[in-house]
């Protein structure tokens, strides 16, 4: 019995010290996803994210010329948002030296302000409320203030739009028929394969050449880290100066030695003429400048796994190649490959996960245009730009369910080496 007590009293202590570990994990990482699949199953606009409130105008309609006459004020309260309005209330101190004399339903007048209450209005909607007040000599000796120099204060009361719009599956249906969806995810899977596949057999090159022992190598080693570690703002606005067409230096240089007769605008042409055994194809220059720049600034992430790994290979196996007669290619593919098989595997999939969900480079490159339109640019127009915050939340959810086949996909298949 002591010992199923003391049992229980250390899986509570446990808890509560893993407790607030799964509160930042709700907060940051679970919470946003289930507030991305409630958007995007309402009719939310950017602008729905502030609560609805009704505006309240104010205008003089008549003004007294003696004392006993009417000051006529008007107030117009009107919903200016998509989203109802529940109740609105406002207050506006009077001018001094008048009184009331007529009053719509809902305003009363106390100690020298007028405060009224009004339903809705609905979204659209307006209504005037006309308040009558005599004006007495002592307005006249204010010098008869104007009633405009005090602006009303306005209390609105109003569901909230992500609670209130019904659940509906149009974003999704408008995502899906968008024409420019399946082109989209093309560029997507292109861009993520190629440029995933590219930082790691870049990587792969860069760890074999700097795993030997020569002079210098240490410093070698850091230099590859640079374009890893730098700003990406700063080596994505290098490469926007370096393939500039006008004065670009890598235009510069093909121009100079006759490669090119006129620039190239590497990161603003969709295609590029590439004339192959008398064929011609049709490069995409544009996505293809992206997929190289994603390669060379993700490569030393998977230079420090390959290498670390590799300094981990037991000298023994690549002694009982040598025994066996392997040559270099021979024990690269039957020794150093099947050892790498693990690490190369988990390298994958990161880099598949996060260049599929990339964002910056890009925007900063290119900013979606010349056929290099991803679906993380898509969600920012859909969000942002167009200010259609349900329509980017679907899409971002339909980006969610790809990566999710995707892992399915890689656990089931994925090679089982040590890593």
């Amino acid at each position: 019995m002591r010992r199923g007590g003391l049992k229980a009293r250390e899986a509570r202590l446990a808890f509560f010290m893993l407790f607030p570990t799964f509160a930042i994990v709700l907060l940051i990482v679970i919470f946003p996803v289930v507030a991305d699949f409630w958007i995007a199953f309402k009719d939310i606009k950017l602008g729905d994210l502030r609560p609805p409130r009704a505006v309240v105008i104010e205008r003089v309609k008549k003004r007294p010329k003696a004392p006993g006459d009417e000051l006529v004020v008007a107030y117009r309260v009107e919903n200016r948002t998509k989203n109802p309005v529940l109740s609105t209330r406002f207050s506006d101190p009077l001018p001094p030296g008048t009184s009331p004399k007529a009053l719509p339903p809902g305003c009363r007048v106390a100690a020298g302000a007028l405060s009224c209450a009004v339903p809705g209005p609905k979204p659209g909607e307006r209504k005037e409320l006309v308040v009558t007040l005599t004006a007495t000599e002592a307005y006249f000796a204010a010098g008869k203030p104007n009633p405009r120099r005090t602006r009303p204060e306005v209390e609105s009361r109003a569901k909230n739009p992500l609670l209130a719009k019904p659940f509906t599956l149009q974003n999704f249906l408008r995502v899906f028929k968008d024409p420019e969806f399946w082109p989209m995810l093309k560029v997507t899977l292109a861009y993520t394969l190629f440029g995933t596949g590219l930082s790691i057999l870049l990587g792969l090159f860069a760890a074999q050449l700097l795993a030997v022992r020569f002079a210098g190598r240490q410093v070698l080693r850091g230099l590859f880290l640079f374009p890893y570690v730098a700003p990406v703002i700063a080596v994505a606005f290098v490469w926007v100066f370096l393939l500039d067409p006008f004065s670009g230096t890598l235009n510069a240089l093909l121009l100079k030695y006759g490669f090119i007769q006129q620039p190239i605008p590497f990161l603003s042409q969709r295609y590029f003429p590439v004339h192959f055994f008398g064929l011609t194809l049709q490069l995409p220059l544009a996505l293809t400048m992206v997929i190289l720049f994603e390669g060379w600034r993700y490569f030393p992430f998977a230079f420090l796994f390959i290498l670390a790994r590799l300094q981990a290979i037991p000298t023994e196996l690549y002694e009982a190649a040598k025994v066996d007669g392997a040559g270099v290619w021979a024990t690269f593919r039957f020794v150093t490959l099947p050892q790498l098989a693990g690490i190369l595997a988990t390298l994958f999939l990161l880099r598949f996960i996060w260049t599929f969900n990339k964002f910056d480079d890009i925007f900063l490159l290119t900013g979606g245009a010349a056929g290099t339109e991803t679906i993380t640019i898509k969600v920012y127009d859909y969000a942002f730009a167009r200010a259609d915050l349900g329509l980017g939340a679907a899409l971002a959810v339909v980006l969610f369910f790809i990566l999710a086949l995707f892992l399915t996909v890689y656990f089931r298949y994925a090679p089982k080496g040590e890593v």
